[in-house]
C-alpha cells in the first residue's frame, strides 16, 4: 500500500515538473504588455484653448467634449452669415412677386391692347365713313346754294359737320397708332418675364451663396469645439487652458480601447507555426483566471534584438518575431495600455486551451 502511494506520488510530481517544463502541442506561449492604437486629438482651427479638463489616465466617451477653443469671432461671423441669408430670402421673395404679377399681367394686357386695337380700327372706319358722308353733304349744299335753292348758312353748317367728323377721324387714327404701339409693348412681356426670371435665378443663387457661407460659418464654430473620435483613455497631454494653438497642433494623445492588442515576440524557431488569423488566448496579472480571447492580426517580417549578418544555428535560435495579438472584445474595458500580460497562441486546430505555464 505505502510502495504505491509512493509511486502515485512520484508521478504526480513527475507531471507537475514535465508540465512546467513544457507546453501541450499546438500552443506556443510568449508575453508582453498591452498596447492600443493610438488617436492624435487636434483641432483644425487656431484659438485659444478656454476648456481644457481631461488628463493623462483619464476614461473618455465616444463624442464627448475634450476641448473648447475661444469661439467668440466664429459666432460673430455666422449671425453676420444668418442676416446675409435673411436678407438675400427677402430679395428672393420680392424677385418672386414680382415675375408673379408679370405672369398674371402680361396675358392680359396683350389680349387688351389687341382688343384696343380692334375698337380703335372700328372707331376709325365710322370716323372715316362720317367724314365721307359730310364730304358728300357739303357737295350738295354748295350746288343748291349756287341754284339759289339755300343760304349760305346751309353750306356753313356742312362744312363744320365736315371738319368736326375730319376731326374725329384723325382722332381715331390717332387713337389706333396708339392702340397698335400698345400692342407691340404687350408683346414684349414676354422678355420682361424672362428677364425677372432670370432674376429671381440670380437672387437664389445669391441665396444658396449666402446659404452655404453660414454652413461654413457653422462648420467653423463646430470645428472649435473638439470631441472624443472614440471612446479611450488619455495616454498624453501636449497643451493646456490659456494657450493659443495652431490648425494641426496635437492637444490630446488616445488610446481607443476597443481596439488594443497585446505585442509579443516569438522566437524564430516557433515564428514557422504562426500565421495570422490564428487564435490566441490572453491572460493579465490583473485578470488571472479570466482569458481573453484575442487573434494574431500581424506578423513581423524582420526578426529583432539579433544583429543582422546571423549565420550560425547558435545565432538564429536567439532570433524573435514581433508578433501581435488584437483582442477579440475587451468587456467593461478591462484591459488598459501598459497592463503586462502572458498569450498562448493556438497553432494546431485541436489543441487544447492551456494557461500559461513558467
Amino acid at each position: 500500500m505505502l510502495a504505491a502511494i509512493l509511486t502515485g506520488a512520484a508521478a504526480l510530481l513527475l507531471w507537475q515538473a514535465q508540465g512546467r517544463r513544457g507546453l501541450p502541442e499546438g500552443l506556443i506561449q510568449a508575453n508582453g504588455r498591452i498596447e492600443g492604437d493610438t488617436i492624435i486629438v487636434a483641432s483644425k482651427m487656431a484659438g485659444r484653448i478656454v476648456d481644457l479638463s481631461v488628463r493623462e489616465g483619464d476614461s473618455v466617451q465616444s463624442n464627448q467634449v475634450l476641448v473648447q477653443i475661444d469661439d467668440g469671432i466664429a459666432r460673430a461671423r455666422l449671425a453676420q452669415a444668418q442676416a446675409d441669408i435673411e436678407a438675400a430670402r427677402a430679395r428672393v421673395g420680392a424677385a418672386r412677386a414680382t415675375l408673379a404679377v408679370l405672369q398674371r399681367e402680361v396675358p392680359h394686357a396683350i389680349a387688351s391692347t389687341e382688343a384696343g386695337v380692334i375698337s380703335a380700327q372700328t372707331e376709325l372706319a365710322r370716323a372715316e365713313v362720317a367724314r365721307e358722308q359730310d364730304a358728300r353733304d357739303l357737295g350738295r349744299a354748295k350746288k343748291l346754294e349756287t341754284e339759289k335753292f339755300v343760304g349760305p348758312q346751309f353750306v356753313e353748317r356742312a362744312e363744320l359737320a365736315l371738319r368736326t367728323h375730319q376731326e374725329q377721324r384723325d382722332a381715331a387714327l390717332a387713337g389706333l397708332e396708339r392702340s397698335k404701339q400698345a400692342v407691340n409693348d404687350a408683346r414684349v412681356g414676354p422678355e420682361r418675364i424672362r428677364v425677372r426670371e432670370a432674376e429671381l435665378a440670380a437672387a437664389q443663387g445669391a441665396l444658396a451663396a449666402a446659404e452655404a457661407k453660414r454652413a461654413e460659418a457653422q462648420s467653423a464654430l463646430d470645428d472649435l469645439t473638439v470631441m472624443s473620435p472614440t471612446a479611450g483613455i488619455v495616454t498624453s497631454r501636449f497643451a493646456n487652458s490659456g494657450e493659443v494653438i495652431t490648425p494641426g497642433a496635437p492637444i490630446l494623445e488616445l488610446v481607443d480601447l476597443d481596439r488594443l492588442y497585446l505585442k509579443v515576440f516569438v522566437p524564430e524557431r516557433e515564428i514557422g507555426k504562426v500565421r495570422r488569423g490564428l487564435p490566441a488566448q490572453i491572460y493579465s496579472d490583473a485578470f488571472p483566471q479570466q482569458p481573453f480571447s484575442a487573434t494574431v492580426r500581424y506578423i513581423g517580417s524582420r526578426a529583432e534584438f539579433t544583429p543582422k549578418e546571423v549565420q550560425t544555428p547558435d545565432e538564429r535560435v536567439k532570433l524573435m518575431y514581433e508578433v501581435r495579438l488584437y483582442l477579440d472584445r475587451n468587456p467593461e474595458h478591462k484591459l488598459t495600455p501598459g497592463l503586462p500580460a502572458d498569450a498562448m497562441i493556438r497553432w494546431q486546430e485541436d489543441a487544447a486551451w492551456a494557461k500559461p505555464r513558467w
